[in-house]
């Protein structure tokens, strides 16, 4: 019954008319002089050739490495993102051994399907605190960057809408940041859990730090609040179903190449500017490999993501030159930026066994599973229409911390937090799960790493090097941020749930640091949110690898608008700041050539 609903519902996903061409075969793309050529169709791919099509008389190619997303059920079902890590859909990128970790390798998940990241990521709609775009703006000379002339960009691509279960979101949200006229659909779960009463409790009993937070997406996320997500109907909203679906099918001028990846930019002209206005584009699958030559009459867009563009760049001979020679590359752009300053927000879990036999766990019930599967099916309602997490904290550190005896607060204003926490209890309603568990991740990471190439071959991944725990304050202010999962758990609010601790964890005396240490060092992990290996720096600037409208210095034709432009990782996740980088590009592009 469920496998033929499923088969159902994949044939009907696919049968509306996506894109107006759509095709993994080059010989079939009906033109081969593109005005703008877009490698990647990820999250600021995708945004980009929709907004650059508005434009009749410009045609675009978009080239993704992954299949197209029609039909791929896991993506559309939000209750099952966290199979598509590891999947087809998922470039697979594994760390190099991380030296202050244990020497573990870590899993780097980035999406390999058209939408990118937005197609396979856990669907969580954070813009960050204001001060992080007023940084940005101060670091580039470039006031358009900041939270003022960027919020217009957020509210450009989001479409706030009702969860599918029709709840009244009311107070759950502040209108006035957010809009209903974007393509991006954006809510809140909508599906109750037990521990929303008690997180509810707790917040209202510590109140300081742990205040409700009327709408973390306001520029000033201190507190805990409703989590917001890219949710349409109960149905994941991506990038590509959002921007390059529905009505834009009839656009003849844009032209999407899946199943193919970009191996080079190629320079097209030496005098008296270098140009980079060419692509060589390599088949993916099985058969035999072949390699096409396309030019770009405008403007090369690299939107491959924050390890796939520095890979590209130094492939194509972009990069510090020193590193290129030892691989056998002829440098031919001077820009040893590319690759480095790689920041992602380190984190780990904590868990607590509930002490009461009061519990259900759905995760092991197949019944209930095969019953949440049928209510999605049927009306796109139930657990498995949004993520399992109802809330969101945004704290920082106490002001009577240590740490502010050693290091400088790295937090880009008073009003952006040092550590973002996910308390969820599981279970199904009213019934809470086993476990209460915890996420913390380091909003304000310091240490700092690298990408680099393995090889000349496009095909092998590069080095990552996330370099986790390489500068001191991160690991001792996550430190921090156990102290204050552990303050908000010990609330009365939770008292009846007889809360111990499990995972890892277990048995561990938090006031020993150095054993705090040790358990960091093995739990850690990246979370999915790199950013800054071809930053962008002021004009001039004898660092960066682009110029602030996104243009890759000392070159003519070639842009960068994805995550690794980023000069400073923002504290919340990068999916929104992502949209609204990509809207704010296609109006500079737009700019730039129709002056």
């Amino acid at each position: 019954m469920h496998l033929f609903s499923i088969l159902i519902f994949c044939v009907s996903f696919s049968a509306f008319p996506v894109l107006a061409v759509i095709t993994d075969d080059f010989s079939k793309l009906p033109k081969r002089k593109y005005d703008f050529i877009i490698v990647g169709g990820g999250t600021a791919g995708s945004v980009l050739a929709n907004r650059l099509t508005e434009l009749n008389r410009w045609n675009v190619l978009l080239v993704e490495a992954g299949p197209s997303h029609e039909g791929v059920f896991d993506s559309a079902v939000p209750g099952f993102a966290g199979r598509l890590s590891r999947s087809l859909y998922d470039w697979n990128y594994t760390s190099i051994p991380q030296a202050s970790m244990n020497n573990r390798t870590q899993n780097a998940p980035r999406g390999h399907i058209l939408g990118g990241s937005s197609s396979i990521n856990g669907l969580a709609y954070t813009r960050s605190s204001a001060s992080d775009y007023d940084r940005w703006a101060l670091h580039t000379g470039d006031e358009g960057w900041s939270w003022n002339q960027l919020l217009p960009y957020f509210l450009k691509s989001e479409r706030w809408t009702r969860p599918s279960s029709g709840e009244d979101t009311t107070g759950k949200y502040d209108p006035k940041f957010h809009s209903a006229n974007g393509l991006v659909s954006v809510s809140i779960s909508g599906q109750p859990l037990a521990s929303d009463v008690k997180i509810a409790r707790a917040i209202e009993e510590l109140s300081g730090g742990f205040s409700f937070d009327p709408d973390p997406n306001d520029g000033t996320p201190l507190g805990i609040g409703w989590h917001q997500v890219t949710v349409l109907n109960g149905t994941r909203s991506s990038a590509a179903t959002a921007y390059l679906g529905g009505r834009f099918a009839s656009r003849k001028n844009l032209h999407v190449l899946v199943n193919h990846q970009v191996t080079r930019v190629t320079q097209t002209s030496h005098s008296p500017t270098v140009e980079f206005r060419g692509v060589s584009v390599m088949n993916q699958g099985g058969g035999p490999t072949h390699l096409f030559q396309l030019t770009a009459k405008k403007e090369v867009i690299v939107s491959a993501g924050s390890y796939a563009t520095p890979q590209l760049l130094m492939l194509s001979g972009i990069g510090d030159p020193s590193e290129l020679i030892k691989l056998g590359i002829q440098p031919l752009v001077n820009l040893p930026s590319v690759g480095k300053n790689l920041s992602d927000h380190p984190r780990f879990t904590m868990s607590w066994q509930l002490g009461t036999s009061n519990v259900i766990d759905p995760a092991t019930n197949s019944t209930l599973q095969d019953e949440f599967l049928e209510q999605w099916l049927t009306n796109r309602t139930g657990p498995l229409s949004a993520p399992s997490l109802n809330q969101v904290g945004w704290l920082r550190l106490p002001e009577d911390s240590g740490l502010w005896d050693e290091f400088e607060d790295p937090a880009s204003g008073p009003n952006a937090p040092h550590i973002n926490a996910g308390p969820r209890g599981g279970g199904l309603y009213p019934l809470p799960g086993p476990l209460f568990q915890a996420t913390c991740a380091l909003t304000v990471p310091q240490s700092r790493g690298t990408v680099k190439l393995q090889s000349t071959n496009p095909r092998d991944h590069p080095l990552i090097d996330f370099g986790m725990f390489t500068h001191p304050f991160d690991i001792r202010a996550l430190r921090d941020g156990v102290r204050l999962l552990v303050k908000f758990v010990s609330t009365p609010a939770f008292a009846d749930y007889g809360l111990t601790p499990a995972g890892p964890f277990l048995g561990v005396d938090l006031d020993d640091d150095a054993a705090v240490y040790e358990v960091l060092r093995d739990a850690t992990s990246n979370n999915a949110h790199p950013v800054g290996t071809a930053a962008m720096s002021a004009r001039g600037a004898s660092y960066g690898v682009v110029d602030p409208d996104l243009k890759v210095k000392r070159v003519k034709g070639l842009r960068v608008v994805d995550a690794s432009i980023m000069p400073y990782i923002p504290v919340g996740h990068t999916q929104a700041p992502v949209y609204a980088i990509a809207e704010r590009a296609a109006d500079m592009i737009k700019g730039a050539w129709l002056t």
